[in-house]
């Protein structure tokens, strides 16, 4: 045998394994860095501040390819900014958006229809009935109730309320706030819900009555609470999220579930139309209908979409849930924009100013 070109065989064969495991290690960390790459979402929310951060260290402690990006703000300037997005649009996910706003966007045709795994699983009025596939999935009810001070009502010899239609009482001139309907979802669940179990002529009857024993109306759900458990007026008409937490605090109020029901609307999740992140939006909304994602829900809201999830917070009205009532989602969209222009003609000139 001729070993005389061993050596230069030899190179040319070192050469060549050097090539192909650069090549292959190259290749395994390219895999590797894809791999550890988060994809991004970015979700508009309604949720308070103080829900984004549990919520988003639940989801991604399970999902840790995915990292959740909030933009949050009220439910009126997220519903104008998504309308204005409209043909450009920036989210990827709605997560705690009114589910009337998601109908209404899902009438523009900016909702992406999906059913999550689990979604037959949910208690029924956390389901979207009409469209199939669904275009939301219901995480938490929130509803107006009462919020009735004790003290101040003692002082100014006032009778306890016990349904909508008692507010109407000329007895309570003046001792009365609620949500402005135009500027607070909370305010306009009270009127979508007098109009669609009164009637339209009744309920604004109704509304003609209670406006002259309104001292203001607020542009914030649960302010209303908040000036009733300081006395500043005897009956607020308010959110049953912050009821319960001022009368946990020492508040002299009473939480009132009035007789005729109550007004809702539930925060949900949606994904938006045109996203390039699907995939991972599908992914959240999957994580919505679970038994964990319910749990944490539960932490700050006392009605949640898992029936198997029912933890009641302190001061919260035992009866709220079974009295939520029978009002239909899709009405409540359909009448909004006619209800609350009239709404303004009647009624604007008691609201507070509006804040710069």
């Amino acid at each position: 045998m001729n070993f005389s070109n061993s050596g230069a065989t030899g190179k040319r064969w070192a050469a060549r394994f050097l090539t192909s495991a650069c090549a292959v290690f190259t290749a395994v960390m390219a895999s590797t860095a894809m791999a550890g790459e988060k994809t991004t979402l970015t979700v508009y929310t309604t949720l308070e501040k103080e829900q984004l951060m549990p919520y988003q260290q639940a989801f991604e402690s399970t999902h840790p390819d995915i990292r959740i990006a909030w933009l949050r703000d009220s439910p009126g300037i997220i519903l104008a900014r998504l309308i204005a997005e409209k043909d450009s649009p920036k989210a990827d996910l709605l997560w705690g958006v009114p589910a009337m706003h998601i109908l209404a966007l899902n009438n523009m045709g900016m909702i992406e229809p999906y059913e999550p795994k689990g979604y037959e699983n949910l208690k029924l009025r956390f389901r979207d009935t009409v469209n199939k596939p669904p275009v939301y999935t219901g995480n938490e009810a929130w509803m107006t109730v009462i919020c009735f001070n004790t003290v101040e009502a003692a002082k100014r010899n006032l009778p306890v309320p016990t349904s909508w239609s008692d507010l109407a009482n000329p007895v309570y001139k003046g001792q009365i706030t609620m949500p402005n309907p135009v500027s607070s979802q909370t305010g306009y669940l009270g009127v979508n819900h007098w109009v669609q179990s009164m009637g339209e002529d009744k309920a604004w009857t109704f509304m003609d009555n209670l406006h002259s024993n309104i001292a203001q109306y607020t542009h914030s759900g649960s302010k209303p609470c908040k000036m009733a458990a300081t006395g500043e007026f005897a009956i607020g008409i308010s959110t049953d999220i912050t009821a319960p937490q001022l009368k946990s605090k020492g508040a002299p109020i009473d939480i009132i579930v009035p007789t005729d029901k109550l007004g809702w609307d539930l925060e949900s999740t949606a994904i938006m139309k045109g996203t390039s992140k699907l995939e991972a939006a599908k992914q959240v909304a999957d994580w919505m209908t679970t038994k964990e994602a319910n749990e944490q829900f539960n932490k700050f809201t006392a009605v949640v979409s898992h029936p198997a999830v029912n933890n009641v917070p302190k001061n919260y009205p035992a009866n709220a849930e079974a009295m939520m009532a029978e009002d239909d989602v899709s009405v409540a969209v359909a009448n909004q924009a006619r209800i609350t222009q009239e709404w303004i003609k009647r009624y604007d000139g008691k609201s507070e100013p509006k804040s710069n």
